[in-house]
């Protein structure tokens, strides 16, 4: 479910609530306002985690609050149930005010339509949003996504097969394309 940002410039401060929940490919960092969740992030040890939360307040103009209302039950249920195993998407109220223009665009047409256990070619994508031959474009969207996971950029791939980059590592990217189906699990 998506939700749009407040207007740019309003002045307005938006309260962040942020948790670590630890699943098969490491801790996730986790922040919702109101509107829904606002990020993910890979690999949340302490140092990056509170690079996280001085960067949220800098963005949304309000200090970061560790689950104090639960905004991330929902987020943290449907998260649990994906690396469970089950198949489907994690739907969620998502608040896209960290992302824009042409990033936004893509990482929306990416989250309608690119379903558990597909993938698509960055230059496939790029054509999806009227922008044939935007395929590095499409690529430095899938870097700057505020919502992996959520927003599933690790489906993205190369025309080629290749797995393409990916902003939590290829081993991460492997480890969700396996868990979709995508590709085999490692044998070790």
């Amino acid at each position: 479910m998506d939700i749009e940002a407040w207007p740019e410039g309003d002045g307005r401060a938006v309260p962040v609530e942020w948790a670590v929940m630890e699943c098969a490919i490491g801790p996730l960092f986790l922040a919702a306002t109101g509107r829904g969740l606002v990020r993910v992030e890979f690999h949340a040890e302490a140092a990056r985690r509170d690079r996280m939360l001085d960067r949220l307040a800098t963005r949304l103009g309000a200090e970061p609050v560790e689950r104090a209302s639960g905004l991330l039950a929902g987020a943290v249920r449907g998260l649990d149930r994906y690396f469970a195993g089950e198949p489907g998407d994690v739907d969620l109220p998502l608040d896209w005010s960290l992302t824009a223009g042409f990033n936004r665009e893509v990482l929306r047409e990416l989250a309608s339509s690119v379903p558990y256990g597909t993938v698509v070619g960055y230059g496939d994508l790029a054509a999806r949003v009227g922008r044939p031959g935007a395929a590095q474009a499409v690529g430095a969207a899938m870097g700057s996504n505020p919502l992996p996971v959520v927003v599933p950029c690790h489906r993205v791939v190369e025309s080629d097969g290749g797995l393409g980059g990916f902003g939590g590592g290829l081993e991460t990217k492997r480890q969700l394309l396996a868990l979709e189906g995508v590709l085999p699990a490692t044998l070790f």
